[in-house]
């Protein structure tokens, strides 16, 4: 028998969400209902609010979430009721291409729940990143229930859902970061900063951080900068370049996902270097650059979704490492709000007085 549950959710294109009474259906084959402890704030949720993903309303908004496993559906065997579980928005189907040829990170077809979450009144609500985790009870795939140590507690480990896990493995995963290395970053958001975390935890000797707003770069450096550029005030590719001896970076990473940006970063790499985007950018975005500087330059362009991570594996690591004290997830966590404060929480975010608002339930 369906729960009714409340939920936030965003009905038209920019328009202020709502708290809406939401039924979450019994689980089906390979479906899991969870009790979400705490959710936390992104980027993406807005995204979707502002209509720049699809048109798909009404959405169920939240998707960086923890909490604990209420129900199974039959045939599911990797979780079991009261398992402590952070949620994943890639669940590998163990079966498309990529699958088959050992890159689970790429799946192609990743798994969500096959039936809908509705309002009230029957509409199908469309479930963030597969997710909708803005609600007190939510139906996801087995797959995407990640079983983590409990010890950690939900407002941290939520976090590694989306935003931490992005930005560390765009650093570890994607760009390869290793012991020596120079790495800048664009953007000290929470992305961002968890790739600063990253590269900082792999052995680079030098990160330096890049944004316009000194209160971020305050932030970077408690997550490893040993240096910061404010790009309003200096040429960020020259300082760069003075930073790493002339060269540029051995890795750059861009989280901010704008043209400008790209650019920067592109031309703010060494000679064989490794520019990294993980910012997500506008539909619309487009970039020009000169083909004999990306055939002179060398090295490697990437873009990294998800931190390309296979969630079973990194989740727990993630967690290991924020139990021993080498991750500081605590420090991500700026607020903890209520469901009925996500629409401030969105302008909070707009205006970069925090790293992550997060709701808890």
């Amino acid at each position: 028998m369906a729960q009714r549950v409340r939920g936030v959710v965003s009905r038209a294109k920019g328009e202020p969400v709502e708290i809406e009474e939401v039924l979450v259906p019994d689980p089906g084959p390979g479906e899991v209902v969870v009790e979400v402890d705490a959710c936390g704030v992104c980027h993406t949720d807005l995204h979707y609010r502002e209509g720049a993903i699809n048109d798909e309303f009404p959405f169920l908004l939240g998707h960086e979430a923890a909490g604990h496993v209420e129900q199974v559906g039959p045939g599911v065997e990797n979780v079991a009721p009261g398992d402590y579980v952070v949620l994943a928005w890639r669940a590998p189907c163990g079966k498309c291409r990529s699958c088959l040829r050992g890159r689970p990170w790429y799946c192609f077809d990743s798994a969500n729940a096959t039936q809908p979450m509705t309002l009230a009144d029957g509409t199908r609500l469309s479930a963030a990143l597969g997710i909708g985790a803005f609600i007190e009870k939510t139906l996801v795939a087995a797959g995407q229930a990640v079983k983590v140590d409990p010890a950690a507690r939900p407002e941290a480990a939520g976090l590694i859902g989306c935003g931490v896990m992005a930005g560390f493995g765009s650093a570890v995963n994607t760009g390869g970061v290793s012991r020596g290395d120079t790495v800048a970053v664009f953007g000290c958001g929470g992305v961002g900063d968890a790739a600063i975390a990253a590269a900082t935890l792999a052995g680079a000797r030098r990160v330096i951080a890049v944004d316009l707003d000194d209160r971020k770069l305050e932030w970077a450096k408690r997550f490893g900068a040993t240096d910061v550029v404010n790009a309003s005030r200096a040429d960020p590719v020259e300082a760069i370049k003075a930073l790493t001896g002339g060269f540029g970076a051995d890795l750059v990473i861009e989280a901010v996902g704008r043209p400008e940006t790209y650019r920067q970063a592109f031309e703010a790499r060494d000679l064989a270097g490794t520019l990294v985007q993980v910012g997500v950018p506008d539909p619309s975005m487009t970039i020009e650059l000169p083909m004999i500087e990306l055939f002179g330059r060398g090295g490697a362009l990437k873009s990294s979704w998800y931190g390309d991570c296979l969630p079973t594996r990194d989740f727990p690591m993630l967690i290991d490492l924020y139990l021993k004290g080498r991750l500081d997830l605590d420090g991500f966590v700026s607020e903890v709000i209520g469901l009925g404060d996500v629409e401030e929480a969105f302008g909070r975010m707009q205006r970069g007085e925090v790293l992550r608002s997060v709701v808890v339930i």
